[in-house]
C-alpha cells in the first residue's frame, strides 16, 4: 500500500505568520489599553483608611492610590504612549519601545504590590490634621485596589512581551507623507492647437501647451 504525504501549500505557510501577527496585535492592543485604564482607575480609588486622634476624638482618614504613590499612574501613561509609539517606529526602534512598554507594566505591578500595605500617606495626613508631626493613624486598614492596579500593570506587561515577540510582524504607520516619498507628478496633456481656449488654459496653469 502506498502512502501519500500531504505537502503544505506554500500559500498557507506564508499566511501563518500574518495570522499570528494579527492575533498578537489585537491581543496586545486590548491588553495594553485595558491595563492602562485599569491602573489609572485603581489609583483614583481608596487604598488605605484609618483614624487619627484629634482633640480627644477620632477623625477618619482615607488615602487614594495617588496619595500613596504616583508611580503606577505615571507608568500607565508612559505605557500607553509606548503602545501607540510601537507603530511609529521600525526594527531596532520598535524593540526599544516594546521593551519600554514591558518595563512600564512590570514597574506598575511592583510599585502597587510594594505599597499595598503602606500607611505613610495616612500618617502624613494625621500629622497635618492634628498638628503633631509624630501623630500616627490607628485602626489602619487597606483595600484591594492596589492589587487591581497590579493586575493592570501585568496586562501592560503582556502587551510589551507580545510586542517584543511579534512586533516585527505588525504594520507600521504609512510612509505616504514621509519626506521624499511623493509620487511622480502627472504629465500635462498637450493642448489641442485647433482649440484656442485649451491653449489659454494651459498657459494660465503655467504649462507648455505643446506638451514638450
Amino acid at each position: 500500500m502506498d502512502y501519500v504525504t500531504a505537502v503544505p501549500h506554500p500559500r498557507s505557510e506564508a499566511a501563518a505568520p500574518a495570522r499570528s501577527g494579527r492575533r498578537s496585535l489585537a491581543v496586545a492592543l486590548l491588553s495594553g489599553a485595558l491595563g492602562a485604564a485599569v491602573t489609572l482607575l485603581a489609583t483614583r480609588q481608596r487604598w488605605a483608611e484609618g483614624t487619627a486622634t484629634v482633640a480627644g476624638g477620632a477623625f477618619p482618614l482615607t488615602a487614594k492610590g495617588s496619595d500613596v504613590t504616583g508611580v503606577p499612574a505615571a507608568l500607565a501613561i508612559v505605557g500607553l504612549a509606548a503602545l501607540v509609539a510601537v507603530f511609529a517606529v521600525r526594527r531596532a526602534g520598535r524593540l526599544v519601545v516594546s521593551g519600554l512598554l514591558a518595563l512600564s507594566g512590570a514597574g506598575i505591578a511592583a510599585a502597587a504590590l510594594m505599597t499595598a500595605s503602606d500607611g505613610s500617606a495616612l500618617d502624613d495626613k494625621a500629622a497635618k490634621v492634628s498638628g503633631d508631626t509624630s501623630a500616627t493613624v490607628h485602626a489602619l486598614g487597606h483595600t484591594g485596589w492596589p492589587y487591581v492596579a497590579a493586575v493592570g500593570g501585568l496586562l501592560i506587561l503582556v502587551a510589551g512581551l507580545l510586542a517584543l515577540r511579534y512586533g516585527s510582524l505588525w504594520p507600521a504607520m504609512s510612509g505616504r507623507y514621509e519626506r521624499g516619498t511623493a509620487g511622480p507628478r502627472r504629465t500635462a496633456r498637450p493642448a489641442d492647437p485647433e482649440r484656442p481656449e485649451e491653449i489659454w488654459k494651459a498657459l494660465d496653469r503655467g504649462e507648455d501647451p505643446t506638451g514638450a
